[in-house]
């Protein structure tokens, strides 16, 4: 049952029109170093763990997540998505942060990594991440 709901959730996101989704931003009422600082705590928080970043250019990149499929350490076939958050400065008193979220169908077989880019338009995940930044401000 479960391989047949997967399927499916594959499927719908397949059939999705190819519309390249932009990076969701919002501007918040806060210094730069003071919303990258809630930024990182966040994502941490969310369980998002960083794979780079650099603050004096202001780019954070996630690990990638799985969605669905399955891992099995030698062999993993599944749907993951990753983010990359920019955070720069707007003024003295104002930042803006921008998601851009990358969705991927992954492959790999005795730990060669075979991903294809897979276009995405939903922005449920950057605005919900955006929404507990601004909480957290």
């Amino acid at each position: 049952m479960t391989h047949v709901l997967r399927a499916v959730i594959l499927a719908l996101l397949l059939a999705v029109p190819a519309t390249a989704a932009g990076p969701v931003e919002f501007t918040f009422n806060a210094p730069v170093d003071h919303v990258w600082d809630k930024t990182m705590a966040v994502l941490k928080v969310l369980g998002w763990d960083i794979d780079r970043s650099d603050r004096s250019i202001g780019i954070i990149v996630t690990e990638s997540r799985r969605l669905d499929g399955d891992n099995f350490g030698v062999y993993e076939k599944a749907l993951r998505h990753r983010l990359q958050l920019n955070v720069r400065k707007a003024s003295d008193a104002r930042t803006i942060v921008g998601i851009e979220r990358s969705v991927f169908k992954r492959e790999r077989i005795l730990f060669v990594d075979k991903d294809e880019p897979i276009d995405d338009p939903r922005t449920e995940v950057q605005k919900s991440i955006l929404d507990a930044i601004g909480k957290s401000l």
